[in-house]
């Protein structure tokens, strides 16, 4: 029994550093990564693989991955299955919460009025979401964002048997209005906004 407890901390050691080793690659390596320049003169240093959509300068979707949603008429904050996450600015922020309310900490952003789709699961639809963990977490030198990690479900519309689980990361700074929010478990996102810069 200690054995299979030793070799499978072993196993989760090595999974750690395999997925940490990305993280740091992107926060080091400037010839793998391009800058993305947002309001309030803040840098983030992202893979250069990672593809910007900036039409609304509220609404800033940084794609990381498979987005099939893209150029479709279901494409936006409220579609699923596109790898990505969202840097908002006021105009979002503004109308942030259910019932298109000023969104704060309190609650996950969710700019709507009726239930939406699942993030990550396509023919499901959100469910409850909990404040799985909260704090202050640093975006570049002097600036610290109030932290919020949501663990969602996603059910059926039928019969709301849970189907799937998905967690919303907000990181919110007030005073320069900058919403991040990514539903996918970004590899690496902590550490870009940990080694932002800010001019």
């Amino acid at each position: 029994m200690r054995k299979t407890i030793s070799a499978a901390a072993a196993g989760l050691a090595v999974l750690a550093a395999s997925l940490a080793a990305p993280a740091a690659a992107f926060a080091n390596d400037s010839a793998a990564t391009k800058p993305l320049h947002l309001r309030k003169g803040l840098t983030l240093r992202i893979p250069s693989s990672w593809k910007v959509d900036a039409k609304d300068k509220d609404w800033v979707r940084v794609i990381t991955g498979s987005c099939p949603t893209k150029g479709t008429d279901t494409y936006g904050f409220r579609d699923s299955g596109c790898h990505s996450f969202w840097v908002m600015g006021p105009g979002a922020i503004k109308i942030g919460h259910e019932l298109f309310q000023k969104y704060t900490p309190d609650g996950p952003f969710y700019p709507a009025t009726d239930v939406g789709p699942c993030p990550v699961k396509k023919n499901l639809y959100m469910g409850q979401s909990k404040l799985a963990e909260k704090g202050l977490r640093q975006v570049g030198p002097g600036h610290k964002a109030y932290y919020r990690n949501w663990a969602g479900t996603c059910v059926t519309m039928s019969s709301y048997k849970v189907k799937a689980h998905y967690n919303q990361r907000e990181w919110y700074l007030p005073t320069s209005k900058i919403l991040v929010i990514d539903q996918w478990g970004t590899p690496g996102l902590s550490t870009i906004l940990k080694n932002a810069t800010w001019s």
